[in-house]
């Protein structure tokens, strides 16, 4: 047998014998990152956890381990009327910001994608520049600017200051839908004989609305959220935040926890229903 036969039939005895290592290796580097993505969840989720936990605690000092468990501090948030003001003026200006940034942001998504305009990148740029801001930065400019105005704080500055960072959200939302979306369809419609708003209506629209939809969840679910901007665009009246923050000032009471235990709950029955739709919008075709 020649030499080089020879290392032909080794080179494959000699792979057999290192692939349970190969495989080893692979398993115990998958059981890693999975150890450590579950220490990142931990720590992430963990203290939301906790306040729900202690929502239901039946004394009013937060303690663990938890020596009881009731459902009063719920039935005080329902009779609670500051609490449900403080809701219903959270609900208003998060929907409100929401329609304003589903108009703007649409329409200038499909302004950007469609057509070529001197500025267009910067347009862009300063687009999307209010959410990656700081939001006191936000807040303070704003502020100048209504004072420059002459304008009173009010719900409805509140609602300027959330539409601002929420047009982002719906524009990126749609933007990216549009660009899934193949020219061809466009001409297809119209080599068929139908009008540019037919063919918006029929196609265009039916493929964009989950988009759309999805950063309107998105966009009502940080405005409903929102604490930082609203701290410096509010009058007389306060939001579910502020109100929390206001009342933290006396100490965390299980009254407080079970609100925002709800907060948590809208949150993320937002992003899931966020989530959900995005994914239709990069499945459909």
């Amino acid at each position: 047998m020649s030499a080089t036969t020879a290392a032909t039939t080794a080179k494959p005895a000699t792979d057999l014998a290192a692939a349970p290592m190969r495989r080893s290796s692979a398993v115990r580097r998958d059981l890693g990152l999975k150890l450590w993505a579950a220490l990142v969840f931990l720590f992430l989720y963990l203290p939301l956890v906790v306040v729900v936990l202690y929502s239901f605690s039946a004394t009013k000092v937060n303690a663990w381990p938890i020596k009881g468990y009731t459902f009063d501090w719920y039935g005080q948030l329902f009779q609670d009327s500051d609490i449900w003001d403080a809701v219903r003026l959270s609900l208003f200006v998060g929907l409100v910001a929401a329609a304003i940034a589903v108009l703007l942001g649409t329409l200038t998504a499909f302004a950007v994608d469609r057509y070529d305009f001197p500025g267009k990148p910067a347009l862009r740029f300063l687009i999307v520049l209010p959410i990656t801001l700081p939001g006191i930065v936000t807040g303070v400019a704003l502020l100048a600017w209504f004072s420059q105005l002459g304008w009173p704080l009010s719900r409805w500055t509140i609602i300027v200051g959330h539409a601002t960072f929420c047009v982002t959200l719906v524009l990126n939302n749609v933007v990216a839908r549009l660009m899934q979306l193949p020219r061809q369809l466009d001409e297809a419609s119209a080599d068929l004989g139908a009008r540019p708003w037919t063919t918006f209506r029929r196609i265009t629209f039916p493929l964009v609305r989950p988009a759309i939809f999805s950063g309107a969840i998105l966009a009502f679910t940080l405005s409903f959220d929102e604490i930082v901007v609203t701290f410096f665009l509010t009058g007389r009246e306060k939001t579910l935040p502020l109100l929390i923050w206001g009342r933290l000032r006396q100490g965390i009471s299980p009254e407080i926890n079970a609100v925002a235990t709800v907060i948590i709950l809208v949150s993320l029955v937002g992003v899931l229903l966020a989530s959900r739709l995005a994914r239709g919008t990069t499945t459909a075709r």
